[in-house]
């Protein structure tokens, strides 16, 4: 697997405090991130998203597919899923993910955003099936868009530029003291793919 030269400065931490936040900046060359998201869009088996939120069953535009190394259950939103088998082009994107970070994942949440009116809140990814303080790895694919992190008690924000076969690395105490969300824009119209490898603890 050809890499990209990489500009972004891994070994920066991006976060002030309470946390580690590493962008490896393009982590893929934009020919084989191009072939990557086709085959993403394409072959994974993607559904709509869905939160039982005060009683209430909330249907999302946005898609999302689990896989992993076995059929972990996983909850979030109040909702349980359950993962399905690696494909061949999450297990090649697990390996790079792994060999640039050193970090070891056993499942994948993807997210498909069809376009920059669809987004993500404020919330961070505590749940209790997560090994705590765990790396938590970030490919994006498509559309470049805004990701933003605001600390829980301090309300200060920190905003990054997430583009095209990029790589970002969350780890250490982010997820406890620091919220992040993807912005909704009118100002994209093209579609982004999200892969987050994370480690599930049995």
């Amino acid at each position: 697997m050809q890499l990209f030269d990489i500009e972004a400065d891994p070994e920066l931490n991006h976060l002030p405090y309470d946390g580690t936040v590493q962008y490896y900046g393009k982590v893929l060359q934009t020919a084989l991130a191009d072939h990557y998201f086709e085959m993403l869009l394409h072959r994974i088996v993607w559904e709509n998203d869905q939160a039982l939120i005060f009683g209430k069953l909330l249907t999302t535009k946005r898609k999302v597919a689990w896989y992993g190394d076995r059929r972990f259950e996983y909850t979030y939103s109040n909702m349980n899923k359950y993962a399905l088998p690696w494909t061949e082009e999450l297990v090649e994107l697990k390996q790079l993910v792994e060999e640039l970070t050193g970090e070891t994942f056993n499942s994948c949440l993807l997210n498909l955003y069809h376009c920059g009116e669809e987004g993500m809140a404020w919330h961070s990814d505590a749940e209790t099936d997560l090994k705590k303080d765990g790396a938590i790895a970030s490919l994006s694919f498509g559309a470049e868009r805004k990701f933003a992190f605001k600390h829980k008690q301090s309300k200060e924000k920190v905003e990054l530029y997430l583009e095209h076969g990029s790589l970002l690395v969350m780890k250490d105490t982010t997820q406890s003291y620091w919220l992040h969300r993807l912005p909704p824009t009118k100002k994209v119209s093209t579609a982004r793919i999200n892969l987050t490898f994370r480690t599930i603890v049995a």
